[in-house]
């Protein structure tokens, strides 16, 4: 069921934000990734685990330089990192114990992250956003 809801939520915002007209902002990519990035510090915080915050902030450093990458050379580098945080999601548990994780959330997030990830490549490869900034 969570990768289902993940599938759906992924394809409603990125839909939405098309027919809004929010991705045709260069940050609005990079955004949505530093925000599920800092999630998993969110849940460290809520798990009540220093040691899990700590452990966190060392991915979450690296997914905020995937958008910042994104957003000011290629976006390219987004769909990496979406899809990257995505494969992070389903080795999560495997890596950094945090108490706070809910247990549906990483193949929700795997799925939401890799719909996102496909679709802005699609929107790159389509010509509707210019992967490079100008």
């Amino acid at each position: 069921m969570a990768y289902l809801v993940g599938i759906a939520l992924g394809a409603i915002v990125c839909v939405f934000a098309t027919i809004v007209g929010l991705d045709r902002d260069r940050a609005f990519y990079p955004t949505v990734l530093i925000v599920i990035a800092a999630y998993y510090a969110l849940f460290a915080v809520m798990g009540g685990a220093p040691g899990a915050l700590a452990a966190e902030s060392i991915p979450i450093a690296g997914f905020l330089l995937f958008a910042i990458l994104g957003f000011k050379w290629n976006l390219w580098f987004l769909v990496v990192g979406l899809a990257g945080h995505g494969v992070f999601d389903f080795v999560h548990a495997g890596v950094i114990t945090d108490p706070g994780v809910p247990s549906w959330w990483p193949p929700f997030c795997l799925a939401c992250d890799v719909v996102m990830a496909v679709y802005l490549a699609a929107l790159i490869l389509m010509g509707r956003l210019s992967a490079t900034s100008r």
